[in-house]
């Protein structure tokens, strides 16, 4: 099959959504089993073997999606075979920064070697057609239309971009935590410097894994003021893995907007790049204005791409900082000296060169969970979740941060170890062959991170390398 004209690999991009599963395996109860902690096997699990694929041609185009679309429950072991790791080391790190599935890494090499044979001629056949394609593929994903969606580079740039848009001016303010990460604050500090308004951080709770919903949403509601015009949350807290309920905090927002002006509405930003590709939910469910995240960590698409998803009110609030090359308008706005009209997705999406080949191959990222199906691969990474927060409550010495209420979690199990540091104990577990993290915080946590191309043998394998660390 030729790549075709770039109307066609859009349509092709589109087709490959629509073939998704539907199956709802949702977040059943665990059994008791699975709650268990058993005993560690003394080695890695096996390399996958999965017969219906096969690498073939990089250069050639890749099937329409996975062959044989699942029907039923899914082959985690097929699922799991997609990934080329090192699997004499069990991965806990996919929050960090994941490797891509084969028909990612099939994508991404088709485009490269185009752009090698001829850069030009490639790139004017497919550029705007790929990248709106993948837009459209973001949209399908999580119930935002195209127009609505930037393409950034990472979480980093698609914050930024956001609250450098907003323009806070003197006497308003940013509403955050003192739990949220670096770039937030930092990206919300020098959007105020510039218009002179102000950052305040509060917290929602004295410890995440006693926490409750009730008293996140309360903590916050209480503190919006009537200079409040930024409420800027993170879905999953990259420190503890505490997951904000973030549609029971839209909706209790919702009255306060509702008596204001147009413009002094608090504007709900969410860093949700934690949640992103590993919850079923959508924009609209979640209620809020803005949602940014990467698609290089959970959901395992191409290195260096991200996205900013809009409702219509958001969009209505911000400007662009960085020139657009993709928005239709944008050149003949410069050449005929007219304004380019209201900030949409594509006037937010930064221009210039950049790696095209990974912006293009986000359609097939997409595609590749849609073939899994959201709920199933929600439902895959709580359940190895919570077998692993299981196992390591059971070990003597170790302290989960995590809460244990799916509500308040999702694939990040943040722990500590009695007696030894957080990076002390990462680096034991790489010893054990487990891949694991330490939150870049002044407290930091140990991360394992299970995902769906983990096992219930991969945690085993951690938990046992856990307890060696333990009682060494």
């Amino acid at each position: 099959m030729s790549d075709g004209t770039g109307e066609e690999a859009a349509s092709l991009s589109r087709r490959r959504l629509l073939t998704g599963s539907g199956l709802a395996l949702g977040v059943a109860a665990l059994s008791d089993a699975a709650r268990a902690q058993p005993p560690g096997p003394a080695e890695p699990p096996p390399a996958p073997e999965d017969p219906d694929f096969h690498d073939g041609d990089p250069a050639a185009e890749p099937p329409l999606q996975p062959p044989t679309p699942i029907a039923g429950a899914p082959d985690w072991q097929q699922v799991r075979a997609q990934w080329s790791l090192d699997w004499s080391h069990v991965d806990l790190s996919a929050m960090l920064f994941a490797s891509n599935p084969r028909i990612v890494r099939d994508a991404i090499a088709r485009h490269r070697d185009g752009l090698d044979r001829s850069p030009v001629t490639y790139l004017e056949a497919r550029n705007r057609p790929l990248q709106n394609a993948a837009r459209a593929a973001a949209g399908a994903y999580f119930g935002v239309k195209a127009d609505n969606i930037a393409l950034t580079e990472n979480t980093t740039a698609a914050v930024a971009l956001v609250y450098a848009g907003i323009g806070l001016r003197y006497g308003q303010e940013a509403l955050t935590t003192v739990h949220d990460y670096y770039v937030t604050h930092e990206a919300l500090r020098l959007a105020a410097q510039k218009g002179g308004g102000t950052v305040r951080k509060i917290s929602l709770y004295d410890q995440a894994a006693t926490a409750t919903v009730e008293q996140i949403v309360g903590r916050i509601i209480s503190n919006i003021r009537p200079e409040t015009r930024v409420l800027a949350l993170t879905w999953v807290h990259s420190s503890t893995g505490m997951k904000l309920p973030i549609a029971q905090i839209a909706a209790a927002l919702a009255p306060i907007n509702a008596m204001r002006g147009e413009r002094d509405r608090v504007l709900f930003c969410v860093d949700g790049v934690h949640g992103f590709g590993v919850e079923n939910t959508t924009l609209p469910q979640l209620g809020c204005d803005f949602l940014m995240a990467g698609c290089h960590k959970w959901l395992f698409g191409p290195r260096g791409t991200g996205v900013i998803l809009g409702a219509d009110y958001g969009w209505s609030r911000v400007t662009p900082t960085v020139p657009s090359f993709l928005a239709p308008n944008a050149y003949g706005a410069w050449l005929g000296g007219y304004d380019p009209g209201p900030t949409t997705g594509a006037r937010m999406t930064p221009g210039g060169f950049k790696a095209f080949e990974h912006v293009w191959a986000l359609s097939e990222a997409f595609g590749f969970h849609q073939w899994i199906g959201k709920a199933q691969v929600q439902a895959r990474t709580h359940e190895l979740a919570t077998r692993l927060k299981s196992g390591l409550a059971q070990i003597p010495g170790v302290i989960v941060r995590t809460p244990v209420d799916p509500r308040l979690s999702a694939g990040i199990v943040s722990f500590d170890v009695a007696g030894l540091s957080a990076d002390g104990v990462v680096r034991r577990l790489r010893n054990q062959r487990v891949i694991g993290s330490a939150a870049p915080y002044s407290t930091r946590h140990v991360r394992l991170t299970p995902s769906m191309r983990n096992t219930p043998e991969d945690i085993d394998f951690a938990l046992n390398g856990v307890a060696q660390v333990r009682g060494a």
